[in-house]
């Protein structure tokens, strides 16, 4: 279940860890169907899991997940594990509006940003045909847990809206109706990582993202509408996990550009907090999100929610200093209470095998940054 603080601050993040050299090479080559000896490639997830668990600890973060090693991505994994994922692979996509206002800038990030996904668009119905990898997942992160014995542990899973994001659809009649097919299959997911005693990540990217590249040509009436639809989804999808043993992440989209015409968070948080999960994730750390602390001035927090305010870049190497980080965590603490703050990154370090900014070394030092924030503010606080 979800952990509130009830003496200090606890510390957590978004998911996705650095992989080690030898296991993105594995899956590089996997996603460009090349062999890879398979029971070699479980292994060195199963020991990619154990060292990131261990990590984790040593840096001091109290709520840990598996770092998601043996995924190629956050949201494209599930073309490899269930059927319908045929289709061709169009050009990346590309935040449209950022597009317009800074061509120039766009081309040389789409130029050498590096990228091994397949992205392969639905062209059939779709269904499991791997549930066993959600299984694997779930025992090497176990195994890893029981030794380590952290505080809290949780696993990501793709939402029905980020897969229709990232994986087009060619097959369903409708947006509509790719959501309901995705959400019928990824309920399983769900449910298995719950059942397991593992805190649930639902990653929700598109409730903020999509503005700016997928539905890039509705206006704010009709994103929020999109919105909607999209927490109706995952609500419908969670309906059998306790709202406490669910987080929700939303992002802008994890990487260093202009951000200039992302949606603020101000118009779309109401819908946000209607979604079941108990903690909402959402960015607080970059420079063009920072500010948005003070939306819970006037936005009340239900009594029931929690909030995991990114105090963190995941997208720069700069190591954020403690004290910036223990400033940042009591601005909401002041807001909604100490005991309803979950200190987090804004986003992954690892959203991708191949596209991480942050150098590994880095991202650990951040990590331990993050901690040592944490206790100043929580030495404050109580």
């Amino acid at each position: 279940m979800i952990q509130r603080s009830k003496d200090r601050i606890l510390t957590t993040h978004t998911g996705s860890l650095p992989r080690p050299p030898e296991l993105i090479e594995m899956i590089r080559k996997r996603e460009a169907g090349e062999t890879v000896d398979e029971t070699a490639f479980q292994a060195a997830v199963k020991d990619a899991v154990a060292l990131t668990v261990r990590k984790q600890m040593e840096a001091g973060i109290d709520l840990v997940s598996d770092g998601e090693e043996g995924k190629p991505g956050y949201a494209t994994y599930i073309k490899d594990r269930t059927t319908g994922f045929e289709g061709e692979s169009p050009l990346r996509i590309r935040i449209q509006a950022e597009a317009r206002d800074f061509p120039e800038y766009t081309e040389r990030r789409m130029a050498t940003t590096a990228t091994i996904l397949k992205r392969p668009t639905c062209n059939g119905p779709i269904a499991w045909k791997d549930f066993a990898a959600v299984e694997r997942d779930i025992a090497n992160f176990k195994a890893a847990v029981d030794d380590q014995k952290p505080i809290g542990a949780f696993m990501t899973a793709a939402s029905p809206g980020v897969v229709a994001f990232f994986l087009g659809n060619e097959y369903y009649p409708s947006h509509d109706a790719y959501l309901d097919a995705l959400c019928a299959v990824m309920k399983d997911e769900y449910e298995a990582i719950a059942a397991a005693g593992f805190e649930l990540q639902l990653d929700c990217p598109d409730l903020a993202m999509g503005r700016n590249s997928q539905f890039f040509d509705l206006d704010l009436t009709g994103f929020r509408k999109v919105v909607e639809r999209h927490i109706e989804v995952v609500n419908e999808a969670t309906k059998n996990i306790p709202p406490e043993q669910m987080r929700l992440h939303l992002c802008w989209g994890n990487y260093e550009g202009p951000h200039h015409v992302d949606v603020p968070m101000r118009d779309i948080v109401d819908i946000v907090l209607k979604s079941r999960p108990a903690v909402i994730s959402f960015e607080g750390a970059n420079p063009r999100h920072e500010h948005e602390w003070n939306v819970w001035q006037d936005v009340k927090l239900p009594d029931d929610k929690i909030v995991m305010p990114g105090v963190i870049d995941s997208t720069t190497n700069f190591i954020e200093h403690p004290e910036l980080i223990a400033q940042r965590i009591e601005k909401y603490a002041q807001l909604v209470g100490r005991e309803r703050v979950l200190a987090a990154s804004d986003c992954g370090f690892g959203t991708n095998a191949a596209s991480s900014t942050v150098d590994p070394k880095i991202t650990w030092a951040k990590l331990q940054a993050l901690a040592e924030g944490a206790a100043i503010a929580s030495k404050r606080l109580w």
